[in-house]
């Protein structure tokens, strides 16, 4: 046998990710490693994962990556003991043949993201935790040299989501965020006629999606012995304990943080991640962002649930384009382009456009043809072996990150007209609002 050849395929894949960690410099060059080099199959090479936070999405996250034959889940965290061992049985009952012949190793729970972070023979983690525990575990992990799949939205705050896409840069590592509608044929298409000038010169943007309504107050009750709930509440205050402050416990139905101010911004990040993102795409601005905004919302004036009802949020772009995202009583739900010369109208499930033979124009190989990806868990997959960057790197999760929180800003501040600027990410003249761009974190939670 060749030398050479025997040498490389001693190379195990992880081996090869753990050495690359190495060197920036190297992982900054796509690079495609052969199958025959890994062993595609071979259970040593397949890539391991860690899971942080099993929950609702979380829980689905985990379940669509346990179908690729390339991937094994090795462990599970989350604060709530009842959803970790849920997710460990999961998995070890999807791996229970291959644990009978030696070659997989069970799957560990955790309450502390850290103990799975410092293992070293995990590959990549996947997070999906209430949104203000996103930025934490996210860069221990790019650190620890481990690759990130993050649920959107992407950051609570606009200084956590710089910080974190200067880390996973400095340490080179691949990012998907949960931004899945860039790899749906549908909206890659509308972004294409438009970034090709098929509705002529675009002047209009109109974004559109639901909100959440308020609730009542919520009696203080004794902590589920399962949750820990100091680790849950985290960099945030801690406040009394309420079932619907935090997920329910007989399933794993929609949770309260997420209409909560204190742990997220309500829809205007829920949804507004997936189709601002779109918007963004479409319009050729994913590395940057407006320079105005103007924003007004209903908030409710008691209770627990605190965030955006119905909303009317503008944004004004440096060539002129205007973005009107409002609720969906307002406009129709998704994101319609509109240009001298037509319009085109996406959201899942659904386009339409004018003039209609727009609907099956092609893309010609000379013009702009986005990055295509027809399944995101498996391009980020493909990406951790190839080093390439994911059709939701994050650059652009940030930037659209930061679209949806500049609106979230403008709502709060009750209709004033902020100055945005996009290069130095600070508002100009208004103390305010820049005073809005981080958060207190409580001790001892630190970036």
């Amino acid at each position: 046998m060749n030398r050479t050849r025997s040498s490389r395929v001693q190379i195990s894949r992880r081996g090869f990710l753990k050495g690359s960690a190495l060197g920036t410099g190297l992982l900054a060059l796509p690079m495609m490693v052969p199958s025959s080099v890994f062993g595609a199959d071979a259970p040593s090479n397949r890539i391991a994962i860690g899971c942080i936070g099993v929950g609702r999405m979380g829980r689905d996250d985990m379940r669509e990556v346990l179908g690729h034959n390339d991937v094994q889940i090795v462990a599970v965290c989350d604060v709530d003991s009842k959803r970790a061992g849920d997710a460990k049985t999961m998995v070890e009952g999807k791996y229970a043949a291959q644990t009978a012949d030696g070659t997989y190793k069970g799957c560990n729970a955790y309450g502390d993201f850290r103990k799975l972070v410092a293992r070293q023979d995990i590959d990549a983690v996947m997070i999906a935790t209430p949104d203000h525990w996103h930025t934490l575990p996210a860069i221990a992990a790019a650190k620890a040299g481990k690759d990130i799949f993050l649920q959107k939205p992407l950051t609570l705050t606009i200084e956590e989501g710089r910080i974190l896409s200067n880390t996973v840069r400095r340490y080179g590592r691949v990012l998907q965020v949960g931004s899945q509608q860039r790899s749906e044929t549908n909206f890659r298409h509308a972004c294409e006629l438009v970034r090709n000038g098929r509705i002529g010169k675009v002047h209009t943007v109109k974004v559109a999606f639901g909100t959440d309504p308020g609730c009542g107050a919520e009696p203080e009750m004794p902590i589920p012995a399962n949750l820990d709930y100091d680790f849950w509440c985290g960099p945030t205050p801690l406040v009394p304990y309420t079932e619907k402050r935090v997920h329910p416990q007989a399933d794993y139905g929609r949770p309260g943080w997420l209409r909560i101010m204190a742990y997220g911004h309500g829809m205007i990040t829920g949804w507004g991640s997936h189709h601002l993102d779109i918007a963004q795409w479409g319009l050729g601005t994913s590395d940057t962002g407006p320079v105005e905004i103007t924003g007004k919302a209903d908030f409710p004036k008691s209770g627990l649930w605190d965030v955006h009802g119905d909303f009317h949020i503008e944004y004004i772009y440096e060539n002129g384009v205007k973005m009107i995202c409002t609720d969906d009583t307002a406009n129709s739900h998704g994101i319609r382009f509109e240009g001298s010369d037509g319009w085109v109208h996406v959201r899942r499930g659904f386009i339409d456009a004018s003039p209609k033979a727009l609907l099956e124009d092609k893309i010609g190989p000379t013009e702009i043809q986005l990055y295509r990806s027809n399944n995101h868990k498996r391009n980020w997959l493909d990406c951790i072996k190839s080093r390439a960057e994911t059709v939701a790197p994050i650059e652009n999760g940030h930037r659209s990150c930061t679209v949806c929180l500049l609106g979230s800003i403008a709502m709060q501040l009750g209709g004033r007209k902020l100055k945005w600027d996009p290069k130095k990410e600070k508002f100009i003249g208004d103390d305010e609002a820049n005073g809005m761009l981080s958060r207190p974190m409580r001790n001892p939670w630190r970036f």
